[in-house]
């Protein structure tokens, strides 16, 4: 299968110290996949390489074709993907804006139907686990749904070196058991829902909206 790992933050000041730290939660999250379920497709999408327009047009508002060619690439992965994995910062108790306005820029039903799990990080004590409550209703909103496992990591800066090892070697251990029981979850159920989608099309079942969201509301 496939999946993306998206670093939700463009973020390379400071301070806080050390810069970018996300890169280095992202780093140790792909490590932790690629040794845990090296047959399958994992691929980073760092929103610091998306520099986007400041008047905002989303993806789907460019006539088909059209798009700039880096929002077009995007699309497709994002469409072949079976899950993703969303790593943010905390921001006033928030997601990361950066990650919020790349994903806005893509229709739900790209990730409609396929799981998700949810990563986030702070240089303090909470993990960025204010941010993971809010990111839960998110990514619902996009239709992939976030597993029921999160993975939070407080004093990042104390926890992964600049390359995502660890800075204390023999708790990777640890550390990968921690973040395996998320992206286990997030795995099972992707294969799940791959394999039902060959017997069921779930844009045939639900009759998605896809030309106004008026389409939704009750009679």
């Amino acid at each position: 299968m496939k999946f993306l790992v998206f670093l939700g933050t463009v973020r390379d000041s400071t301070p806080p110290r050390p810069a970018r730290l996300g890169e280095r939660v992202a780093l140790a999250c792909l490590a932790c996949l690629n040794s845990q379920y090296p047959d399958h497709q994992i691929e980073l999408i760092d929103a610091l390489e998306y520099p986007l327009d400041t008047v905002f047009k989303p993806h789907f508002s460019y006539p088909q074709g059209k798009a700039p060619t880096k929002l077009n690439e995007l699309a497709e992965k994002i469409a072949a993907a079976d899950g993703y994995i969303m790593i943010s910062p905390e921001y006033n108790h928030s997601m990361s804006p950066a990650l919020a306005n790349l994903l806005n820029h893509f229709g739900s039903s790209l990730f409609s139907y396929k799981p998700s799990a949810i990563v986030t990080y702070s240089a303090g004590q909470w993990g960025g686990m204010r941010a993971a409550v809010g990111m839960r209703t998110y990514l619902s909103e996009l239709g992939c749904l976030p597993v029921s496992a999160m993975i939070h990591v407080p004093k990042a800066q104390d926890v992964f070196a600049a390359d995502g090892t660890l800075l204390q070697e023999a708790e990777q251990a640890s550390w990968f058991n921690y973040f395996g029981r998320t992206f286990s979850q997030m795995v099972w159920w992707a294969q799940a829902t791959r394999e039902f989608k060959t017997q069921v099309d779930p844009n045939e079942l639900v009759k998605s909206f896809n030309k106004d969201p008026s389409q939704r509301n009750a009679p």
